[in-house]
C-alpha cells in the first residue's frame, strides 16, 4: 500500500474534483477499507466521521462519484480522486460543489446554485 494510514491516525483527507471542469467539489476522509473499496469499484467511497462508518457517495441521494483517477501528493498522506459527478452536486446541501460560499469583506456569500433540494433528497 502506498498510503501510510496508521502514520496518519487512520484518515487521510479526498480531495474530489471534477474530472472534466477542474472544479473542487468537496473533501471527505478515506480510511483503509474505503480507499481499498474505492479502488475495486471505481465509485467513491469515504469515511464518515460523524456516523463513523464507510460512507458510499450518492448511498441516499443517488448522486455518485464515478472515479476517473487516483493521484496522491507528495508526501502520500493526501488523495486527489478525478471523478464524474452523477446527479450534478456533490454537496448534501444540495449544490453542485461544497464550496458554494466565498468570504467576503462583508460576510459570507453564496456564489453558487442549488441543483436540488435536500429536504426532498434526505427523507430522514
Amino acid at each position: 500500500m502506498i498510503i501510510d494510514f496508521d502514520k496518519a491516525g487512520g484518515l487521510v483527507p479526498a480531495v474530489a474534483q471534477d474530472a472534466v471542469s477542474g472544479e473542487v467539489l468537496m473533501l471527505a476522509w478515506m480510511n483503509r477499507e474505503a480507499y481499498e473499496e474505492t479502488l475495486r469499484t471505481g465509485r467513491a467511497c469515504y469515511f464518515s466521521r460523524s456516523r463513523n462508518k464507510l460512507w458510499r457517495k450518492g448511498e441516499e441521494s443517488g448522486h455518485v462519484q464515478h472515479v476517473h483517477g487516483i493521484f496522491l501528493d507528495c508526501d502520500a498522506d493526501t488523495i486527489l480522486l478525478k471523478v464524474e459527478q452523477v446527479g450534478g452536486a456533490a454537496c448534501h446541501e444540495g449544490y453542485k460543489s461544497c464550496f458554494f460560499r466565498k468570504v467576503e469583506a462583508s460576510g459570507l456569500s453564496v456564489i453558487g446554485e442549488r441543483v436540488f433540494d435536500p429536504k426532498l433528497v434526505y427523507k430522514k
